[in-house]
């Protein structure tokens, strides 16, 4: 298994390989979900949140993308916020955890 700081960088995947980008991990790496969010992180801090596995932190960063952004709000239905189904979330933020224990970093 990735470590945080690893999953919540990754960039994309190279077969069983996750690629990290290194500059960035260096830099927000330590950041909890909701500092994320105030950087204006969106996808990082997703990522926190779902290698959590915290459905307050899910809705908080749900809820502060709908607050900032000027279209249709994210719904979240009680599915999403009980871990059950992320899929809308996971496609909005190009999130998708996969199973690796290697990684690479640019």
């Amino acid at each position: 298994m990735l470590s945080r700081e690893d999953f919540v960088f990754t960039i994309g995947y190279d077969g069983p390989v996750a690629v990290v980008d290194n500059r960035a991990k260096r830099k927000y790496g330590k950041l909890s979900t909701r500092e994320l969010v105030e950087k204006g992180l969106f996808r990082a801090a997703y990522s926190s949140a779902v290698y959590s596995k915290d459905p307050s932190e899910l809705k908080f960063v749900a809820d502060a993308y709908n607050k900032l952004g000027g279209h249709s709000p994210i719904d979240l239905p009680e599915a999403i916020v009980s871990g059950a189904d992320v899929s809308a979330l996971n496609r909005l933020f190009g999130v998708f955890p996969m199973e690796v224990t290697r990684s690479i970093s640019l």
